[in-house]
C-alpha cells in the first residue's frame, strides 16, 4: 500500500524518482526500493516524504483520513511509538544476549587456564613410550599450546565486548 500511494503522489507532483530522492537526501535507489515494496523508509524519512510530497503521512501508509489532522496525527504518532518500543526491546533483548554470552565465554577461558594451571601441563609427564598414548600426548600437547596464545587475545577481546555491551544508565 505504502509503495503504491508513494509511486502514485511522486508522479502526481511530478517528480522523478531522482528529484524526489534529492529533495530527502537519499540515493534514487532507495526510493525505488520503497516504490517497489522491498524496504520501508523509518519514521522519520516517513514525515520527510509527508512534507515534500505535501501530503499527510496517514495518506502514504493508505488510511483515509476521517479524523481531524491533530487526532490523524496523534494516532500515528502512536502507531510509531509502539513500533520504535518493540525495535528498542528487540534490541536490548539481543544486547542482553551477547552481553551474557561474552561473559559466560571470559569464564570458561579463565576457568580453562586455572584448570591448565593446578593440572601443571599433564602432557610433560605423558609416558610417550607407547604409540598410541604417545599420539594423544602431542594431541594434548597441540591443543594447550593453541589455547595459551589464542584465548589471551579472545578473552581480550569479549573483555572489550563486555565493556561495550554494558547497561548505559
Amino acid at each position: 500500500m505504502l509503495n503504491e500511494n508513494l509511486k502514485a503522489l511522486r508522479k502526481l507532483k511530478g517528480l522523478s524518482q531522482q528529484e524526489l530522492a534529492a529533495k530527502l537526501n537519499v540515493v534514487r535507489q532507495t526510493v525505488s526500493k520503497w516504490e517497489q515494496g522491498l524496504s520501508v523508509p523509518d519514521s522519520v524519512m516517513l514525515v520527510s516524504i509527508s512534507e515534500v510530497l505535501e501530503t499527510p503521512v496517514s495518506t502514504l501508509l493508505g488510511e483515509t483520513v476521517v479524523e481531524t489532522e491533530p487526532d490523524a496525527l496523534r494516532a500515528i504518532g502512536e502507531k510509531l511509538e509502539v513500533i520504535n518500543l518493540q525495535l528498542a526491546r528487540r534490541k536490548t533483548t539481543r544486547r542482553k544476549i551477547l552481553h551474557g554470552s561474552l561473559v559466560a565465554l571470559c569464564a570458561v577461558i579463565v576457568a580453562a587456564f586455572v584448570m591448565l594451571f593446578l593440572l601443571k601441563s599433564p602432557y610433560l609427564g605423558w609416558d610417550y613410550s607407547e604409540p598410541e598414548t604417545a599420539v594423544l600426548g602431542v594431541g594434548l600437547h597441540a591443543l594447550e599450546w593453541l589455547f595459551v596464545r589464542v584465548a589471551p587475545i579472545v578473552l581480550i577481546c569479549a573483555g572489550i565486548g563486555i565493556f561495550m555491551t554494558r547497561k548505559n544508565g
